[in-house]
C-alpha cells in the first residue's frame, strides 16, 4: 500500500467481490486522473473468490504515486457492509462510489469534487454499458440502456434521486449524517436508492451531472441475469417500501391491461429455477426470431421476474 502526506480532499469507495480481472481497468484509470486534488482510494473485497488481494498488491506496485488501499472481508457481507466499511476507513471530505467494472476518464475526481462547490448534496453520474454482443444484447439490452439514461436525464430535479448507484458521490458529513447505508438491504439492489431517497427527504439536492457519465465494463449480460437481478430488486424494492411507503415511488401498482395480464401469468410460475430454464429457451429463440418478437419475449421474462420479486419477494431465494 503507498502513502500520501496530503490529507485527501475525496475518498473513492470501491466495493468489490471477484474483482481481480475488473480492478486494473478501474485502477489504472484512477491513476491517470488529470487536476484533481488529493484522494485517496479504497477497495473493500467482500469475500476474496479470485485473490483480488493479491491484484490490488500488484496494481499498488505498478502505480505507486496512486493512494490505495483495502479490507478483506473473511467472508460475503454484502454490498452494504461494504461501502459503510470503506466509508470508515477513510478521510476525505468527499465520498465517491465507484463500483469495480467502471472506467473513469481523466477528470473523474475533479469533477465529482467540483460539483460540491455548490453546497451539500447528492451527485450522480449515469453508466454507459459496454458490454460483449450478444443476443439479447442485440434485440433488447443495448435499446433498454439507451431508454435508461434518456429517461434519467430527462426526469425533474426532484425524482432524480431515484438513480443513486454505483457512480455517485456525497460529502462525508451527509454519509454520516444518514448513518450510512441501511444493512436491512441483505440482498441484491436498492440499499443504493434507499440512500438517494433519504438525502432527498432530509432536505439536500440529488442531481445527475451529465459530465459525470462513465463507461460501464459489466460481464455479459444475459436473459437469465438480467431477469434474476429483476426478482432480487423486485423483492428488494418491497423492503423500500416497507420503510418509506409505496407514494415515494409513484404507487405499488400491478401492470395492467393485456400485456400486464401476461406479466402476472407468468409471475405466478416463476421462481429461481423456472426463470433459469425458461430464460435459455427464451435466450435459444431470440438468436434465430424476428427482433421485435425476440424483443417481447425477453421483456415478458424480464418484467415476470420483476413483477415475482414484487409480489412474493420470498422467492428470491439465492445470495449474489
Amino acid at each position: 500500500m503507498t502513502e500520501t502526506p496530503l490529507t485527501p480532499e475525496a475518498s473513492v469507495i470501491v466495493p468489490s467481490r471477484g474483482g481481480a480481472q475488473r480492478l486494473p481497468r478501474l485502477i489504472g484509470a484512477l491513476a491517470a486522473q488529470e487536476d484533481a486534488p488529493p484522494f485517496e482510494v479504497h477497495v473493500v473485497v467482500d469475500g476474496d473468490v479470485d485473490a483480488s488481494e493479491a491484484v490490488l498488491a500488484q496494481l499498488a506496485a505498478e502505480h505507486p504515486g496512486l493512494d490505495l488501499s483495502w479490507t478483506v472481508f473473511d467472508e460475503n457481507r454484502g454490498r452494504v457492509a461494504a461501502l459503510n466499511a470503506g466509508a470508515d476507513a477513510t478521510s476525505g471530505r468527499i465520498l465517491i462510489r465507484a463500483d469495480d467494472d467502471l472506467e473513469p476518464g481523466p477528470h473523474y475526481i475533479r469533477d465529482h469534487v467540483a460539483a460540491h462547490a455548490g453546497g451539500p448534496g447528492g451527485v450522480i453520474g449515469l453508466t454507459a454499458n459496454v458490454l460483449p454482443d450478444s443476443a439479447y444484447q442485440r434485440v433488447y439490452g443495448d435499446a433498454q440502456d439507451e431508454a435508461h439514461r434518456r429517461h434519467a436525464y430527462a426526469l425533474p430535479a426532484e425524482q432524480q434521486w431515484r438513480h443513486w448507484a454505483g457512480n455517485v458521490s456525497v460529502p462525508r458529513a451527509l454519509h454520516m449524517e444518514l448513518g450510512g447505508y441501511d444493512p436491512d438491504y441483505r440482498r441484491y439492489g436498492w440499499e443504493d436508492v434507499d440512500f438517494g431517497y433519504r438525502l432527498h427527504v432530509a432536505g439536500y439536492p440529488v442531481e445527475i451531472w451529465p459530465e459525470l457519465e462513465t463507461r460501464h465494463h459489466a460481464a455479459a449480460v444475459t436473459t437469465y441475469t438480467k431477469a434474476r437481478r429483476a426478482l432480487h430488486s423486485g423483492s428488494a424494492r418491497q423492503i423500500f417500501i416497507a420503510k418509506h411507503g409505496a407514494d415515494a415511488l409513484g404507487g405499488d401498482r400491478a401492470p395492467g391491461g393485456p400485456w400486464g395480464a401476461a406479466v402476472r401469468a407468468v409471475a405466478a410460475l416463476s421462481t429461481e429455477r423456472t426463470i433459469q430454464y425458461s430464460s435459455a429457451v427464451v435466450e435459444r429463440a431470440a438468436a434465430v426470431l424476428p427482433a421485435p418478437v425476440a424483443r417481447k419475449l425477453i421483456a415478458l421474462q424480464v418484467e415476470a421476474a420483476a413483477e415475482t420479486g414484487r409480489t412474493r419477494p420470498g422467492r428470491a431465494r439465492r445470495q449474489f
